[in-house]
Order: structure tokens, then C-alpha cells, then sequence
């Protein structure tokens, strides 16, 4: 995405994308947002609801902090723990797992703010009320629509596996994008929440990367 080959941030192409993604977020708003909502939600099925379930924030942490668990009991049969926090991320430090876990959370964090300083009305008050709007800093969920959740977190999780694996990384990409789409299909976000979503992933996962790859062996 926004990475060179040794794992350092490109920070023009990084500007730019960042440029074209609010020019995308603003066109949404004013424009495309609506008719493309209403295109696609004609293609609500039973297995987007599916992915919503599965793929949100909470099971991308959850998964992966178990995973990193298992990780380190597997290390720790061949050598003897030191028992704390150090000694775990010593180990657990090199693991897809770990990768993703920070990407997730650091795609949660920014997300979480934006959700929460945006205040975004979900589609439903457009599909009920024929209504769109904004309630700035409000904790309720039906205003807090922007950036797609579901969106963010696969990103950040999908793009920084795809970056360590670059065979599945055509496959975890492609999932990350029908993860993203889907939350159109189903009614839960505008299609400029899920751009936002996906934009705040996919540098989630660079930066992760970038920091890690370069500065933790």
C-alpha cells in the first residue's frame, strides 16, 4: 500500500492518498452516497449478515490475542518463561498474530475517535425517516456510522496479513474489500463510511508493519 521494500512509509504517496480519500469522503456526502446505498442494498444476503458477526473489532482482537497465547505456550514448552509482560511480547513479538493484533487496535483507536468527534447518522434514518445527519460527539450507536468498524478492522487485519504473506495476499485483500462492501449491502453504513474505514486499515496495517518489521527483532 504505503510501503517501500524495506519497510519504510511513503510519505508522498501516503499525502496523496489521504487527499483522495477526503475528496471521496466529501463527494460521498454530497453525492454518490445515497444512490450507491440504495444500489446495493439490493443485494442483501443471509452471508453478509454472517461476515458482520464474525469480522468485527472485538473478535479481530479477541482472535488474535488467543492465537498470540497459543504462540507463546508453543514457545514457551521449548524454553523456560521468565512470567511477565516482557517475557510474552519477547516471544509473541515475530508472530502474524501480534502484527494484526497491533494493527487492529491501532485502527480501533483512530476509528473509535473519528466515530465518536463525526457523529454520523446511520442509513437507518434514511431508509426510515428519509433522514441524513450529523450529532457530533455523541456515544449512541445509530450516530456513530463513520468509519465502517467492521471496515477499519478488517483492513488493518486482512492488509497487514496480506503485507507478511504476499502469496494470499490477492485473497485477504479481495475479503477485506467484499467485508467492506457488505456492510453497504446490509444497511449498517454509507458506502464514504466504509472508503474511511478501509483508508484508516490499510495505513494501520503500513505503519504496524513499518514500526515492527524495522525497529522490533
Amino acid at each position: 500500500m504505503f510501503l517501500t521494500k524495506d519497510n519504510r512509509i511513503k510519505w508522498w504517496s501516503l499525502a496523496i492518498g489521504t487527499l483522495v480519500t477526503f475528496a471521496l469522503v466529501v463527494c460521498g456526502m454530497l453525492w454518490f452516497d445515497i444512490p450507491v446505498f440504495n444500489f446495493l442494498r439490493r443485494f442483501n444476503c443471509g452471508f453478509f449478515d454472517v461476515l458482520g458477526d464474525v469480522f468485527t473489532v472485538k473478535n479481530w482482537l479477541i482472535l488474535s490475542f488467543l492465537v498470540m497465547l497459543v504462540f507463546y505456550v508453543k514457545k514457551s514448552l521449548d524454553i523456560r518463561p521468565r512470567i511477565g509482560i516482557t517475557d510474552f511480547l519477547d516471544k509473541v513479538k515475530n508472530s502474524y498474530a501480534f502484527y494484526v493484533f497491533c494493527s487492529v487496535l491501532c485502527a480501533g483507536i483512530v476509528g473509535g475517535v473519528l466515530k465518536l468527534i463525526i457523529g454520523r447518522g446511520r442509513p437507518i434514518f434514511y431508509e426510515a425517516l428519509n433522514m441524513t445527519g450529523f450529532v457530533h460527539f455523541s456515544t449512541e450507536w445509530a450516530f456513530n456510522s463513520m468509519p465502517s468498524g467492521h471496515t477499519f478492522a478488517s483492513f488493518a487485519g486482512l492488509v497487514v496479513i496480506g503485507l507478511l504473506a504476499p502469496r494470499v495476499r490477492w485473497f485477504t485483500w479481495g475479503l477485506a474489500t467484499v467485508i467492506g462492501i457488505s456492510r453497504v449491502c446490509v444497511g449498517a453504513h454509507w458506502p464514504s463510511d466504509v472508503i474511511l474505514g478501509a483508508f484508516i486499515g490499510m495505513v494501520a496495517a503500513d505503519v504496524v508493519k513499518s514500526v515492527l518489521a524495522r525497529h522490533i527483532k
